[in-house]
């Protein structure tokens, strides 16, 4: 195969060759930078949170009547739904894990805020729960080390208290960037204010509340009810039976205390859906985005490989006269897209990168992988290959005959 007289035809139609090179160059540019974003948000979305998010549900109570004992109502609910059959666990929180809010603070392994020289003692960020007993059973994270809470280590806060509790767990990402390496049950480990709390227990894993946080596994469990009259409930049932207790929950729970209100009884598998609703519609809009310009793409391969077959259809027809097989002219067309498309790769490529650092400075995105280009490379050869197989099969049909036409 000569590359001249394919270089010649080219430069003959330049207008539509350069169109379809800047195409295939923004395709390029645009679907790497997609690719490299829906992976990521699919990678984000379906990271193990660490607890048992299907089989949990989730509600809301509220007291309002003046005789409303917050104490009282919360040990209640406890002992009842407990009872329910079909349920796991159940704990009172104030907060939600991978609900987008929560409540965070810089706790420290020593009491001081500053060392004998001013320097700001080193501190990590904890998303931090108040659960009670059965937080791990209400939850099914696995404890890997130590001990949960005893009944009479749960304390009813009172309104606005700031009072640390004396013991606490943690998980494994939060006991590493604390101690590091070291056994962390029996370590003590301080609030803002320099009061201890010693770890009795570590949870192999369990993501906190924000779902964009880069420190989402530094969790804290605390033994401790807040104080009312709002307060949310986390309860586990067993495989299969969410459904099942939400019917029971709606039908007795409202009835056992008038005194207080029941509010959106729902699977925990909706909170977390919600939290992530913005990376799925990400990325049902980058696929989409991608398959409409590989789609706008193809037909621009195909549209300049049909207007090229009917600009030399006499030209064809002479080749195939002197002796050119249909193979030959098939691959003529093969090897002049694949000639464009290269171009247009090429000019893809560098655009790519500086798209990605641009979107890297404007809304502080990853930095590309580069594995990502040499993805686009061969999926545009392969695409530009299949959409100018058709008008060559076609260019190699015309018969040799139609050389000797002059209209």
């Amino acid at each position: 195969m000569h590359f001249r007289p394919i270089l010649s035809a080219l430069l003959r139609n330049k207008t539509g060759a350069v169109l379809v090179v800047l195409q295939i160059a923004i395709t390029m540019a645009v679907i790497v930078n997609a690719l490299f974003i829906i992976n990521e948000r699919l990678e984000k979305m379906n990271r193990e949170p660490g607890f048992d998010v299907a089989n949990m549900i989730t509600f809301q109570s509220w007291g309002f009547a003046e005789d409303y004992d917050h104490e009282s109502s919360v040990r209640q609910d406890v002992t009842f739904i407990s009872s329910l059959p079909g349920v796991v666990g159940v704990t009172s929180s104030r907060s939600l894990p991978l609900s987008n809010g929560g409540s965070m603070n810089e706790f420290r392994v020593t009491p001081e805020l500053e060392d004998g020289d001013g320097n700001t003692m080193p501190s990590v960020d904890v998303n931090y729960y108040y659960m009670n007993d059965q937080a791990i059973e209400a939850l099914g994270v696995d404890l890997i080390a130590g001990r949960s809470f005893y009944a009479e280590e749960i304390e009813f806060r009172e309104q606005n208290s700031s009072k640390f509790a004396p013991v606490v767990m943690m998980t494994k990402a939060l006991a590493q960037s604390a101690f590091g390496t070291e056994d962390v049950v029996g370590k003590t480990i301080y609030d803002y204010f320099g009061s201890p709390a010693e770890v009795i227990g570590v949870i192999n894993e369990m993501q906190g509340a924000w779902v964009n946080w880069d420190e989402l596994g530094n969790v804290m469990i605390i033994p401790g009810v807040y104080s009312g009259p709002f307060l949310r409930y986390i309860v586990r049932t067993e495989p299969g039976k969410v459904d099942e207790v939400i019917s029971m929950l709606e039908e007795q729970l409202p009835a056992s205390n008038p005194a207080r209100m029941i509010r959106r009884i729902r699977p925990y598998t909706e909170i977390v859906e919600r939290s992530y609703r913005s990376d799925h519609s990400m990325t049902i809009l980058l696929m989409s985005t991608v398959f409409l310009l590989v789609s706008i793409t193809s037909l621009g391969i195909i549209g300049l490989a049909s207007f090229s077959v009917r600009q030399r259809t006499k030209q064809i027809g002479t080749r195939r006269a002197i002796g050119a097989t249909r193979r030959d002219i098939i691959e003529y067309f093969m090897v002049e897209n694949l000639l464009v498309t290269s171009i247009g790769i090429a000019l893809g490529a560098v655009m790519a990168v500086l798209f990605n650092i641009w979107l890297v400075d404007t809304y502080a995105l990853a930095k590309l992988d580069l594995l990502y280009i040499p993805i686009g490379v061969v999926s545009l050869w392969i695409l530009g290959q299949l959409a100018v197989l058709m008008p060559a099969i076609k260019a190699s049909g015309i018969a040799p005959a139609i050389a000797t036409r002059t209209v």
